[in-house]
């Protein structure tokens, strides 16, 4: 038996389900089982334990249903690449080690929050008051309304992922088919899974997602669709007109698929806004996160949407959170604001693409294949993933394996371009180039 296995069945205890399902997470808290780790067959583990087949499925069943547990086809079953627990923390990258892995904006081209903070003197905010500030809402109605944006219901919500999430408890219940981009961002289909929602892949390309793929996708069942208009993670594609009509007559045709756009970089991405949606599609949300421009610890995005939906949304959120901090809005409104804030957000955006374009650049001199059209992130086909990413990190530059933000699109590795110094790029290059990656092609 593979030591992996062995492993795994050493880790696992219980004779009823309950208490095989509490072994398992337990195991996956305290590190004894890892992200993506093998489990044994449900035959393999019952015998093990000496219970009966029936048990291990059911207690499976119920680790598939929380997302702890992923099944593969020949592949088995593994632990989630995110399980929904706390786990230890990966270990840090050696010194001098060139992050490009995190997926985090540049901090130097974040603003300061000091003097802002510094300046906040907000009246006490008690319960039963309003929930959002006029002022944050007025503002995001004219940001939205400039990029034709439609926001018949708008709201307010903690970035972008808690408010993908809040819209699919809204509208959805489990078991719910949901189509997601693939290659996309392994976080939402983390959340997905999580939810009970089985993912239908979206095939895509530089444009945005293949129509076919989408058709097959709502044939197959598929009730909603979680989408990136641009600066997609972790391929950097953005809708064209073209392809946004093409999606649209075919969600038009099907007005029961809600439909969720997540533009978490906003005016970062380097590409122009693009929706799916207008004022009279009957189901939809617009995410639009202040994460990449104003920092990721501000947990603030704006949430834009039919009536029905955001009224589900904010009715829902009343029951629990029931606002996002007043200060947290303040802060935003302070920032969006000001004139020093809005050049800085167009510097960014200007160089977080010429770092982006270096890199593709470079690539491609070498006769290499990457895509990267807006965004932080090149995404780079590679024959192996694992191995690429070791050899990249003792050529000393960290890099994230492809596995996590694909379901059936093939190999490759994201490489996060938002602080890669342009001169940098050849550098980085040269080491795929080394290391084997594929060919130059066209398409995801």
């Amino acid at each position: 038996m593979p030591k992996a296995l062995q492993k795994s069945i050493g880790t696992i205890r219980g004779r009823q389900a309950t208490e095989i399902t509490a072994s398992v997470e337990a195991a996956i808290r305290h590190g004894d089982l890892s992200p993506g780790d093998l489990l044994p067959t449900v035959r393999a583990l019952a015998s093990a334990l000496s219970v009966s087949p029936t048990t291990v499925s059911s207690a499976y069943r119920e680790l598939r249903g929380r997302g702890l547990l992923v099944t593969e086809g020949r592949r088995g079953t593994r632990v989630s690449p995110a399980p929904p627990v706390m786990a230890p923390t990966a270990a840090p990258l050696p010194a001098g080690t060139l992050d490009l892995a995190s997926g985090n904006p540049d901090p130097a081209l974040l603003p300061r929050l000091g003097p802002f903070l510094a300046k906040l003197d907000p009246e006490p905010h008690l319960y039963a008051e309003q929930v959002h500030l006029p002022a944050l809402i007025e503002l995001a109605k004219a940001r939205l309304g400039a990029d034709r944006i439609p926001s018949p219901g708008i709201s307010v919500v903690s970035g972008a992922l808690d408010g993908i999430e809040r819209v699919l408890l809204a509208r959805l219940r489990p078991g719910d088919r949901v189509a997601a981009e693939d290659p996309g961002f392994g976080g939402v289909y983390h959340l997905l899974r999580a939810m009970g929602h089985p993912v239908e892949p979206v095939a895509l390309d530089d444009e945005g997602p293949l129509p076919v793929s989408l058709e097959r996708a709502i044939t197959r069942g598929a009730r909603a669709l979680v989408l990136t208009p641009r600066a997609q993670n972790p391929t950097g594609a953005a809708l064209t007109a073209e392809r946004s009509a093409e999606l649209r007559a075919i969600l038009e045709r099907h007005e029961d698929v809600l439909i969720v756009e997540d533009d978490h970089s906003a005016e970062a991405s380097g590409a122009a806004a693009a929706t799916l949606c207008r004022e009279t599609t009957a189901r939809f949300a617009i995410v639009r996160s202040v994460s990449k421009t104003l920092g990721p610890d501000l947990r603030l995005a704006i949430l834009a949407g039919d009536r029905e939906t955001i009224a589900r949304v904010e009715g829902r959120q009343l029951l629990g959170t029931r606002w996002v901090s007043h200060l947290l809005q303040h802060l935003v409104v302070s920032l969006w604001s000001d004139s020093d804030v809005a050049r800085l957000v167009a510097r960014a955006q200007r160089t977080y693409s010429a770092r982006r374009e270096a890199l593709v650049a470079a690539l491609a001199e070498r006769g290499l294949s990457a895509h990267g059209r807006s965004g932080m992130n090149v995404w780079v086909p590679v024959e192996e993933e694992t191995a690429t990413v070791q050899q990249l990190l003792a050529a000393g530059c960290a890099v994230r394996a492809g596995e996590s933000f694909r379901i059936h699109s093939p190999p490759a590795i994201r490489i996060t371009t938002a602080a890669l110094p342009e001169e940098e790029a050849p550098r980085i290059a040269e080491a795929l180039a080394a290391h084997g990656s594929a060919p130059l092609t066209h398409g995801t």
